[in-house]
């Protein structure tokens, strides 16, 4: 069954002012639409229940890469090649600069914007991991004002999240902490390129005195939504990366990962690659850190 245009009502009031005002004068009746590489896909598929759709596409005031004193501020409407080819990003971002490589096409890349990934809330999100590992936070925005909340709270469940039926996610804040951490990003498939994720790991690391200053690791397809790793980072925190180590990390990442059984892949799969991923991880922290 394929969708019926005349089914669907699309605006596109221009700034996000307007849009505002349109989500608090009918709060959950329209539904925000930005490069719509998700909700085309499902409008073609005759899946797409939205009737009402309000249109974010170029809005200057939420498409902008901002570098700030102690952030980068990339806004909701920003597209993933637009982080492609930006040099800050490239430059203190570079596990986000490589992950918005990973998504679809190079088509599918000038369309999609960070803000629809992270609101759509998919477990396999190709941008999350690196966001949890960056510990960034979302700015949401209303016309009752603004707010912001830790990325690894966004998410409450399969395709659920904190915004308010009245509210947009704005803006992705991003610290700018990270130069001396060593970072990992790798993504499991079932081929190199466009390719939903089996599982994807996120992982950076500041090493002090030989031992784990800090460590985050934020993971994709191995709960409802992308996800960090606490308890798998609580097992290296603090120690030096040896072999006990690594088999606590392991033995951690088998007990947190709740993932799911789907037509890409099996659970116990998935648990199993990701004990492997943070082991790949820790054993590159092992070796001498490269010199610029």
């Amino acid at each position: 069954m394929r969708g019926n245009p005349e089914a669907h009502e699309l605006i596109a009031p221009g700034s996000l002012a307007a849009v505002l005002h349109l989500l608090a004068s009918e709060p959950g009746a329209w539904t925000p639409i930005a490069g719509g590489t998700e909700l085309m896909v499902a409008h073609a598929a005759g899946r797409l229940t939205a009737r009402k759709l309000v249109s974010l596409w170029n809005i200057p005031d939420l498409r902008f890469i901002r570098v700030e004193a102690n952030s980068i501020a990339v806004g909701a409407g920003a597209t993933f090649i637009d982080l492609r080819r930006n040099a800050a990003v490239a430059a203190e971002l570079p596990l986000l600069a490589q992950a918005a490589g990973w998504i679809g096409s190079i088509a599918n890349q000038s369309r999609a914007t960070l803000g629809g990934n992270l609101v759509n809330g998919s477990p396999a999100a190709d941008s999350s991991p690196a966001l949890l590992a960056y510990d960034a936070r979302i700015e949401l925005v209303s016309i009752r004002g603004s707010r912001t909340v830790p990325y690894d709270k966004f998410h409450t469940g399969y395709k659920r999240n904190l915004l308010a039926p009245d509210e947009l996610l704005f803006a992705v804040h991003l610290p700018r902490r990270f130069a001396r951490h060593r970072g990992y990003l790798r993504k499991v498939g079932t081929r190199r390129a466009m390719a939903i994720a089996k599982v994807a790991l996120a992982a950076t690391a500041l090493i002090e005195n030989e031992t784990v200053a800090e460590i985050r690791l934020g993971a994709a397809s191995l709960a409802p939504f992308p996800t960090r790793l606490y308890r798998t980072e609580e097992s290296i925190l603090g120690n030096a990366i040896t072999e006990e180590t690594i088999c606590a990390a392991r033995t951690a990442v088998l007990a947190e990962a709740a993932p799911i059984d789907d037509i890409r892949s099996a659970a116990e799969f998935r648990r199993r690659v990701a004990a492997n991923l943070v082991e790949e991880f820790l054993r590159e922290l092992m070796k001498p850190e490269p010199r610029p």
